[in-house]
């Protein structure tokens, strides 16, 4: 897949993934970018994961807080809202409406 195609259909679906990926737990954003790897969509440069961290924060989806690490430096951890989960819920939800008439268009093409 081309690498323009792969990040037009990220920035989609960043947001809700991240929030997902939020309500099972705190994390900080390696870890978060890490889990987004292991889930087949990463990697994911910083460059991409923390602008979408920051706005979650500002817009009350995510909370932030710095934590001392026990054997390196200083991490932020982000936790979802009450909205956060609002949020996920709502966006969620619309996503699966969106993706699985897609998926069922797309699966037919490809099975010709």
């Amino acid at each position: 897949m081309d690498s323009d195609r792969r990040g037009q259909w990220l920035r989609g679906v960043l947001d809700i993934c991240v929030l997902a990926l939020l309500a099972e737990r705190e994390s900080y954003g390696y870890q978060l970018a890490q889990a987004l790897d292991a889930a087949g969509i990463g990697p994911i440069q910083g460059g991409t994961l923390y602008p979408v961290l920051l706005r979650l924060q500002k817009t009350g989806l995510v909370t932030a807080q710095w934590r001392e690490g026990t054997a390196g430096p200083a991490r932020k951890y982000y936790r979802l809202t009450g909205d956060g989960h609002a949020a996920l819920r709502e966006g969620g939800s619309a996503w699966l409406t969106f993706v699985g008439p897609v998926n069922d268009i797309v699966t037919k093409g490809v099975a010709r």
